[in-house]
């Protein structure tokens, strides 16, 4: 039997951190790696416990979760391995500091009034390499996060993905899963997953939530992203 994924939770609410860390300890393929209040004393835990996946708020005092995660995954990337996964956790479904956590190193974000086995589902999901999205928040986050920002010229990275990349990139940003595009695109989901990995290579992502973040913010989700050369 594989070993239990480690969770650590930080967040400032007391109520709230014991209502995970009882939801946590149901779970046989989980276990509670422990608790923080504010961000320091969550990288603090995070460097002691290294945990597989972390809960992150966003909104607390000392140093809020966006800082947090940003200083855990530099300290994993300056020690050379890999960093614990970060979900982080969000009140608002129109936020942009979810925008920033996740171009911080986060692998995405969940609203904390998300059922139970949407956050459980979402723990098991970024620690299997995926990302994941608050349900049905996809396009109105990044929406509100784009429209706050002038428009940019395409990036010169972008230019580098071939005209196939470019439809998959396209795809991907919209929120389909890799069966999705397979479908869509007459491909196999192995092509896709290829695919997929030599486009956040090219742009410098982590993973498809950084991708969907990326097209948001250069107004690449459409026919500007197919055209771009």
């Amino acid at each position: 039997m594989s070993a239990p994924i480690t969770v650590a939770l930080v967040d400032d609410q007391a109520l709230f951190r014991a209502g995970i860390r009882m939801l946590i300890g149901s779970q046989p393929d989980l276990e509670f790696a422990g608790e923080a209040s504010d961000g320091r004393e969550g990288v603090a835990l995070v460097r002691e416990k290294r945990p597989d996946v972390v809960l992150m708020d966003i909104r607390m005092p000392v140093m809020d979760g966006i800082a947090a995660t940003a200083r855990i995954v530099e300290e994993a990337e300056r020690e050379g391995r890999a960093p614990a996964r970060i979900i982080v956790l969000t009140t608002f479904d129109l936020d942009e500091a979810a925008a920033r956590a996740i171009r911080s190193g986060a692998s995405g974000f969940v609203l904390k009034d998300a059922e139970p086995e949407f956050l459980l589902a979402a723990i098991r999901t970024v620690h299997a390499g995926s990302a994941v999205i608050a349900a049905g928040a996809t396009r109105e986050l990044f929406e509100y996060f784009s429209d706050s920002q002038q428009a940019k010229q395409t990036p010169p990275e972008f230019a580098t993905l071939t005209s196939r990349e470019r439809e998959i990139f396209v795809l991907a940003s919209r929120g389909l899963s890799n069966s999705e595009i397979a479908g869509s695109e007459f491909l196999s989901e192995a092509t896709v997953k290829t695919h997929i990995s030599r486009i956040l290579a090219k742009l410098g992502l982590r993973d498809r939530v950084q991708m969907v973040v990326y097209a948001f913010e250069h107004g690449l989700t459409g026919g500007a992203a197919e055209r771009a050369e």
